[in-house]
Parts: structure tokens; sequence; C-alpha cells
């Protein structure tokens, strides 16, 4: 199977080592993967804010860039759920390829790859953030307001890294507060939000906090730094690729 690689614009910009880390894990276990150059935005923000009709040209170069590939794999469950449910609805009157093929790494290697063996190394107490898109979007985790047997598939996979633990906060699927344009328009209660989510993180004893998603662990982080309060963040990739 062919993969292409997504990498969104604000881990490109903010956090490249999560691009790193996914291209590595990937390469590790032995997967074709490809990262088609001159990619650009999915489109997410524009449409977030309103201006939908902005994000059609971003989608439809998108999909010129990974219509041909078997997965399209992200490190970032927000962009990748913005591309499976939303694609085909910009690109109407047009060929759509690419929302079906999208997913996030964490899906990805827990569903389609499955591996069984060691993935890195990571002696450390590690708190899990469960992202709002990945939980009631993508399926990383059972939601807590559903009757539903409990799963976590970002868990699963950490459980393959040797010499972690993994715990979870009061509340463990309630938003952080970034929310993206929220955060701007919203700007005090989402920082409350945040600190409430810091503050439960912590009182776990956890080292650090880890996540499928970049933006909502970099408003933590941001929240985090601005309290004077000490934890660190990882997203999963980094964990699962340590060692490696």
């Amino acid at each position: 199977m062919r993969i292409g690689l997504f990498i969104p614009c604000y881990v490109d910009a903010v956090y490249p080592e999560v691009g790193t880390a996914t291209w590595k894990l990937l390469r590790h276990l032995g997967l074709d993967v490809s990262y088609p150059e001159n990619q650009t935005c999915c489109g997410q923000p524009m449409a977030n804010a309103g201006f939908e009709s902005q994000a059609v040209p971003l989608a439809r170069k998108f999909e010129d860039k990974f219509r041909d590939f078997d997965y399209i794999v992200a490190p970032s469950v927000s962009c990748t759920a913005f591309v499976r449910l939303n694609y085909e609805r910009l690109l109407k009157g047009h060929e759509c390829r690419t929302a079906a093929k999208a997913m996030d790494v964490v899906e990805f290697l827990h569903d389609v790859v499955k591996p069984t063996g060691p993935l890195g190394r990571f002696p450390h107490k590690v708190s899990l953030h469960n992202s709002c898109h990945g939980v009631r979007e993508l399926g990383l985790s059972s939601p807590s307001e559903q009757n539903i047997p409990a799963f976590n598939k970002i868990k699963d996979l950490l459980a393959l890294v040797e010499g972690i633990e993994v715990v979870e906060p009061e509340r463990p699927d309630e938003c952080c507060g970034f929310g993206g344009m929220f955060s701007v328009e919203e700007k005090a209660v989402s920082a409350r939000m945040g600190r409430d989510k810091v503050l439960r993180h912590i009182a776990t004893g956890a080292e650090y906090v880890t996540g499928p998603d970049s933006a909502c662990l970099m408003h933590l982080s941001g929240v985090a730094k601005k309290q004077g309060l000490e934890i660190g963040f990882k997203h999963v990739v980094e964990i699962l690729a340590a060692g490696l």
C-alpha cells in the first residue's frame, strides 16, 4: 500500500519534530510512505472562520496531491476530520477520492497496520489527552456521554511503548478550550478551560501530557507556561517513535 504523508501547516511551522517522528515511525514499520512536496493547508482555518469558499481551492490542491495514494496519513485529528467530513461537499461537482482515504496516524496504526511489537521506549508517567475531534469525529476513543463499552486506540498503541505509565485525568474527554477560532473569539473562556484541563493533568502526577493533536497540546502548553505550571507535552507519535 502507498501512503501519502500529510503534515498540516501548523505542524510544519511550529512542531516539525512531530512530522519527522511520523515519517520515522512509518518507515520503521516498513511502510511505503511518500511526502508530496508543495502540499499546503487543508483549508480548515478558513472554513472554521466562516470563509468556506476560500477552503475550496485548497481542497482541490489537496485532492490533486493525494488522490492516487491508498491512504493519506496525518498527525492531526482536526485536519484529518476536516478532510474526511467536508471535502466531498466542498468539492461538489468534482470527483473526491481523498476524503475516504484520510486517516489520523493513530487510527491508521491501530486499525490498518496493527503493530504488535515494541514501539520505542519512554520511561515516564504520561497523562493522556483525548482531543475532541479524535473522540467524536474519528472514533479514537469512546465518548463519555455515550453508554457504550470503553475503548481507547491511543492507549492501546502506548501500551506497546517500553517503560511508559499511562494515566488519564478526571473528565478525560472534556475539551481543553482551544477549538481553533474559539480561542480567539472567546479568549477568557478558552484560557480558563485550558487552565482547568492542565491542572487535571498535573493532578495525575504525570511528567508529560500526550495526545494526537498538536493544536490542543499547543494550547495547553501555552496555558501552562503562562501560569507557571510544570508539566511537559509530547505528541503521541513522538513517544511511539522515541528511541527508534
